[in-house]
């Protein structure tokens, strides 16, 4: 493990690894239990993206491993101003230990991850979206105990979310099926991912059919970052994608409701279930803290094994 670009990049074996060192670090930081890993690493943080969690889960992540984390927006970076991407990350590859990108184009990240002579983790792209995946995935263990044989289901946008969570949890031996608007399914190399494990993967445009006999039912809102222009038409285009009560009647009765936030009650997840389901949503939004953690550690070398 190299880099973390996309979850496509890791293997099942890799991912529960991940969620494992995820569990053990989430239990020392709820205990007290210093863990210094990282000291005297700095994590290198690119934003073209405005983020609340993300920024904060990384930067206070680092902090607790005994490293620094370094804010770097687009206003400070001559790459914004025309410096080639191989520049920037051969530059910054001579200053910091890792790179984390919350970038548009996934493309930009994987020219990253082809220059930088360090690890360089996907903060989100429009594409992909694997730390958030990585900590609904820890919340689903801890809900469940554990991830294979169990459905999750998706509604809404067929969007970065939508794209890792479908690859997460077929590589963990989930079963998943995504219910989303004609015209926005997922992306095609995604969908291609997902044939190899046949009738474990189901599409379909049904909310309540995706939803039948779920364990975990996930939606993501309807106009993404980048995307406000669009908003108008996805409002039309998305009626009936929300997560109701009827869809949650379709689930298991213990079914639990994850949304990787920010959440727009009354669109994409009526408030009434939000609050309902509000203890897993804000597990998972904790878990993105620990989850990262676990990638920091794996990709800058501060992994340590107890007796």
């Amino acid at each position: 493990m190299k880099h973390l670009t996309r979850l496509m990049d890791l293997s099942g074996e890799e991912i529960r690894d991940i969620l494992n060192l995820a569990d053990q670090l989430k239990y020392e930081t709820k205990h007290n239990i210093p863990h210094p890993h990282l000291q005297g690493k700095t994590l290198g943080m690119i934003f073209e993206k405005v983020s609340t969690r993300t920024r904060v889960s990384f930067e206070a992540g680092m902090y607790q491993l005994g490293g620094h984390a370094l804010f770097l927006s687009s206003k400070e970076l001559q790459m914004f101003r025309g410096e080639p991407v191989e520049d920037t990350a051969r530059t910054l590859s001579r200053y910091v230990s890792g790179l984390m990108i919350r970038a548009f184009d996934q493309g930009e990240v994987d020219s990253f991850a082809r220059y930088a002579g360090i690890p360089v983790i996907n903060g989100m792209t429009d594409f992909a979206h694997p730390c958030q995946v990585l900590a609904d995935l820890m919340t689903v263990r801890e809900y469940k105990g554990s991830l294979e044989g169990l459905k999750m289901a998706y509604i809404g946008d067929g969007n970065n979310m939508c794209n890792s969570l479908i690859v997460g949890a077929l590589q963990t031996g989930m079963r998943i099926s995504v219910a989303c608007p004609k015209g926005y399914e997922p992306a095609p190399e995604v969908l291609a991912f997902a044939e190899k494990y046949g009738d474990a993967f189901e599409l379909t445009h049904d909310p309540v059919k995706a939803a039948e006999n779920a364990d975990d039912v996930q939606t993501d809102v309807w106009v993404s970052s980048g995307m406000e222009s669009q908003s108008e038409q996805r409002h039309r285009d998305f009626v009936g994608y929300g997560v109701t009560a009827e869809v949650m009647a379709a689930a298991r009765e213990d079914a639990i409701l994850q949304h990787p936030l920010p959440a727009h009650r009354g669109e994409e997840i009526s408030g009434e279930l939000f609050e309902a389901h509000a203890g897993e949503i804000f597990d998972e939004a904790e878990n993105r803290l620990h989850a990262q953690k676990a990638v920091l550690m794996k990709l800058l070398g501060g992994e340590v094994t107890r007796g």
